[in-house]
């Protein structure tokens, strides 16, 4: 595909989606914007044009509108989608499960309807590693088994593969790339865009930062009985840019033949809560207080990728490391806070 086409980034203010919009257009894509607004605020966009001195035309629809989805492919031409527009934390997932697949699934089911109809024959799918659910041999590969997830939101993330398959595959008229991300952590190098999760953060690296200023007394960590080495649960931690990059390289991989491919975006090691707690200590200087609990409802023990596949066929790597990520999370995170 050649620069200067249009990519529809769905979910396009949150935390991938924006700072995957910032390397398109570095990379010379033109770029429109579809978000709604329920994960993420408005302000974001401004960011993004400060960031990349272009002026983004930006679309608030949810995606289960299917008419208004449908004027908007009809008023542009679209060339590729990158779909990260979902419901997204595994622990709210198990308290309203019904939500989550009306949101993630008629939304994926809308999108593609939609594709077809005005023709747009390239998607670039937001997966996740629990599609593999609870590994049974590490690091995981994509010749690694699809396994029924734990987690409602696990499984929208199987269904939504399995829907993606069979259409691109059977049909022939979309082709799809599913991008399987282990643990997008960290922020714009700027401070400008990061991982925004409000008054109540889900994710591991926003909750430490909590600690940190003072707004909680300890981080929770739930589980300390699984079988790894200090019997804290180990994921597979990447910084949010490499996985941003990885999406832009990957529309290449449309000129393959092949209808329907997919692949693991990890940095190829696992660290355990404890470790990224000391971690955290040693780059900032600093002691995180933390309290053991018991394991959370949806949680596996250890996952980590073998990212050789994405390597090889994208000619994609990781460009920073566990302190990068820690670095750029902890100046975000600084400049939303004033300091």
């Amino acid at each position: 595909m050649k620069h200067k086409t249009t990519v529809l980034v769905t979910g396009g203010l949150g935390y991938i989606g924006s700072h995957s919009v910032v390397e398109l257009i570095a990379s010379g894509y033109e770029v429109l914007i579809v978000d709604d607004l329920s994960n993420t605020e408005k302000d974001v966009l401004s960011k993004l044009e400060e960031l990349t001195q272009v002026e983004i035309p930006f679309f608030q629809l949810d995606l289960r509108d299917k008419a208004e989805l449908n004027k908007l492919f009809q008023s542009h031409k679209i060339d590729c989608v990158f779909h990260f527009a979902s419901s997204i934390y595994v622990d709210v997932s198990m308290e309203n499960p019904l939500n989550y697949y009306n949101n993630n699934l008629v939304s994926l089911l809308n999108l593609l309807n939609v594709m077809k109809e005005n023709e747009v024959k390239n998607l670039v799918f937001s997966s996740s590693c629990t599609v593999y659910g609870q590994p049974t041999t590490l690091p995981i590969s994509e010749a690694s088994p699809i396994q029924n997830s734990p987690s409602p939101y696990g499984k929208t993330k199987v269904m939504s593969e399995t829907i993606l398959r069979d259409v691109s595959d059977l049909e022939g008229k979309i082709k799809v790339i599913s991008l399987r991300y282990f643990n997008p952590v960290g922020a714009h190098k700027t401070g400008l865009i990061g991982e925004k999760q409000g008054s109540n953060p889900k994710h591991l690296f926003p909750i430490i930062m909590d600690v940190i200023s003072g707004k909680r007394k300890e981080l929770k960590v739930f589980g300390t009985d699984y079988d790894t080495n200090d019997g804290t649960a180990v994921r597979d931690y990447i910084h949010v840019t490499d996985v941003a990059k990885a999406h832009v390289t990957s529309i290449d991989a449309f000129q393959f033949e092949k209808h329907y491919q997919f692949f693991n975006l990890g940095s190829g090691s696992g660290f355990s809560v404890i470790q990224i707690i000391k971690e955290f200590e040693k780059v900032l200087g600093i002691e995180i207080p933390y309290k053991k609990e018991e394991r959370r409802a949806g949680d596996v023990a250890a996952i980590w990728a073998n990212n050789n596949k994405a390597k090889n066929e994208l000619g994609w790597n990781i460009t920073m490391d566990l302190s990068d990520m820690i670095k750029s999370a902890y100046n975000w995170y600084l400049k939303q806070n004033k300091g």
